[in-house]
């Protein structure tokens, strides 16, 4: 299985755990790392490259901090764009059936934060929930959400086991529908 790791972070190179975590799949077998912000730093998006680059995975995974609860601005735009109309859902639409999508995140605040009646009173999974509705959308099976919680606070052995984490997460995940979240450094 090829999988494609879309990794939509800012800067990538002040973020200690999407860089770690990115670093960690960089050179594994049938494994791509493709890092939207160094690709496209005018925000231009070649949209041919990125559905053939789509084309040539079975598993893709968009790894992203969490920004209010949503993706980064680049992502948002690369879905705008390259999930068109005939080419990902519609009328020769297929490009995406049956194959995988996955998330990868890391928020600022602890695991204990995105619990029911936490400060931020819904669950990972919970605020996943459009990416598991794009998923459906383009008929492509959702896989069970990775998380890295308390990411402006993370140790250096917490890096490393959430970067073992990551890998094992992406060897073993399988799409069910009742799986339970991945969560790292509580």
């Amino acid at each position: 299985m090829k999988t494609l790791i879309i990794v939509a972070h800012p800067d990538l190179q002040s973020s200690r755990i999407n860089r770690a975590l990115a670093e960690s799949m960089k050179g594994r077998p049938d494994t791509t790392v493709h890092v939207l912000y160094e690709v496209y730093p005018d925000k231009g998006i070649d949209i041919t490259r990125e559905q053939q680059l789509l084309d040539e995975h079975d598993r893709i995974i968009f790894q992203y901090p969490l920004y209010w609860y949503s993706t980064p601005p680049l992502l948002k735009q690369w879905f705008d764009e390259v999930l068109a109309y005939g080419w990902a859902y519609g009328p020769g639409g297929e490009h995406l059936q049956g194959k995988e999508i996955g998330i990868a995140i890391s928020t600022a605040g602890t695991a204990a934060s995105y619990q029911p009646g936490g400060f931020n009173l819904f669950t990972i999974r919970d605020i996943a929930k459009p990416m598991e509705a794009l998923a459906n959308y383009v008929s492509a099976h959702y896989l069970p959400p990775f998380a890295v919680h308390n990411a402006n606070h993370i140790t250096d052995e917490q890096i490393a086991e959430s970067k073992a984490a990551y890998v094992q997460h992406l060897a073993a995940v399988r799409h069910v529908q009742t799986a339970d979240l991945i969560t790292i450094n509580k």
